[in-house]
């Protein structure tokens, strides 16, 4: 044992060999609980600053290079009266960085031969045909470059929401927003387009699809959409604002609700408006047991551990295989790998990047384009960079009310940027002996 942080003790491990099974006894709350490889200590004394006794949620860290934990970290509250204290295998609603879980279940549907990437949806899924969208292939729904961004006229009621096989078919039946050469980001529409052509093709929705082709596969029960099967014993409610769909306080919902004519009529404030403002939105998102759990909503409602992000991620970070189990083949990696666009995004408004499923993961400090994978409101994210062997898992219940285009905040973007520079110092070090 040894003090890495300020506000708790923290295993320390000599090498990614000794990683494995590497715990400590319970700690007195608000504290960091968990193991950390020692060249990694900044990073875990940050994560414990994120995370302090005066913190309202809770969060956790799981980094791997080569497949093996280097950090595996987690602190503060899994609930609002702050008497549960966060765990290893706490999960909670992780937003966008669903759909980098989702695209992995795609991903697994094409390596065993199910789906082709260049295949039309409609040849998959024959609705999706509908209003001229005939000839719109698999790689462009996973890049965001099928024109269906908008949430306009789906939903009516908050039980609408609910319905996911409806909104699967009343999507199938749009006509496509013609954007050459642009991609513009589904933010919501997104999972329910994957669901619908892996309903098709698997014969089962997008919950049952991640449990039995990536959790499963992986031995972790932190990749669920919606419900875990054990129920909410292990799920921390969001704490903080929700998503911008009724904004708080009164007086700048009321600034906003004069000002939304005005911000439709200007193109990319529209787009925007048009795939993240949701009617309703808010009251299934809310409370200790919140409906959306009950529905496949693959662009928002997984609920995810940060060791079960990681664990996927180093599978793609490494060839498609961690810890001896292959979940992806080489050549499938290889494809998602690649950037399909680098347009700037006519939702956004900024360069994305985008692979099938993924962007380019920011990071403080950190310009390169070899990671990607996906962040999502709140804070949380996931990515895998097959360059240097590393994944990465975040998740929090604490929502901070500035947020970046894709939902992460500043909080991510240093982990990142701190746990890549701690990977070169390691590698430099070995490099010195």
């Amino acid at each position: 044992m040894c003090e890495l942080t300020a506000s708790g003790p923290v295993a320390v491990v000599t090498s990614t060999r000794q990683a494995h099974g590497v715990t400590t006894e319970q700690v007195p709350l608000g504290a960091v609980d968990g193991f950390a490889h020692p060249v990694f200590a900044p990073v875990v004394s940050y994560f414990g600053r994120l995370f302090n006794p005066a913190s309202r949620g809770g969060g956790a860290l799981a980094v791997r290079l080569h497949g093996r934990p280097v950090i595996d970290v987690w602190a503060g509250f899994a609930d609002r009266c702050r008497s549960e204290p966060w765990r290893r295998d706490t999960v909670t609603i992780c937003f966008s960085t669903t759909k980098g879980v989702a695209a992995a279940a795609i991903h697994r549907l094409v390596d065993r031969g199910l789906i082709d990437y260049e295949a039309p949806v409609a040849s998959y899924w024959p609705e999706f045909g509908a209003a001229g969208k005939q000839a719109i292939t698999v790689r462009e729904l996973l890049s965001h470059q099928a024109g269906l961004h908008s949430m306009t006229d789906l939903v009516g009621r908050p039980e609408d929401l609910l319905d996911h096989i409806a909104l699967e078919e009343r999507l199938a039946a749009r006509p496509a927003d013609p954007w050459p050469g642009h991609p513009g980001y589904h933010a919501i529409t997104y999972g329910w387009l994957l669901a619908g052509l892996a309903r098709r093709v698997a014969g089962i929705g997008m919950a049952d699809l991640v449990r039995r082709e990536l959790a499963e596969t992986l031995d972790t029960d932190g990749l669920c959409i919606g419900m875990p099967p054990d129920g909410l014993r292990r799920f921390a409610p969001p704490i903080g604002r929700t998503p911008p769909v009724r904004p708080t306080p009164r007086l700048f919902a009321s600034v906003s609700a004069r000002a939304m004519p005005t911000l439709r009529r200007v193109e990319l404030t529209r787009r925007f408006l048009e795939a993240l403002y949701v009617p309703y939105f808010d009251q299934v998102l809310t409370g200790p047991s919140p409906t959306v759990l009950h529905t496949e909503m693959p662009s928002v409602n997984g609920l995810l551990s940060a060791q079960g992000l990681a664990k996927l991620y180093a599978a793609i970070a490494n060839d498609g295989e961690v810890e001896g189990v292959r979940l992806l083949s080489p050549q499938t990696v290889g494809a998602l790998s690649e950037v399909q666009t680098r347009a700037h995004d006519a939702v956004i408004g900024m360069r994305m990047n985008w692979r099938m499923g993924y962007h380019r993961a920011g990071a403080r400090g950190y310009r390169g384009d070899s990671a990607f994978g996906h962040y999502g409101f709140g804070g949380s994210g996931g990515w895998a960079d097959p360059a240097t062997g590393l994944s990465f898992g975040f998740v929090t219940n604490e929502l901070k009310l500035i947020q970046a285009p894709v939902g992460g905040d500043r909080r991510i973007f240093r982990l990142a940027g701190m746990v890549f520079r701690s990977a070169r110092a390691l590698h430099n070090g070995r490099q010195a002996r």
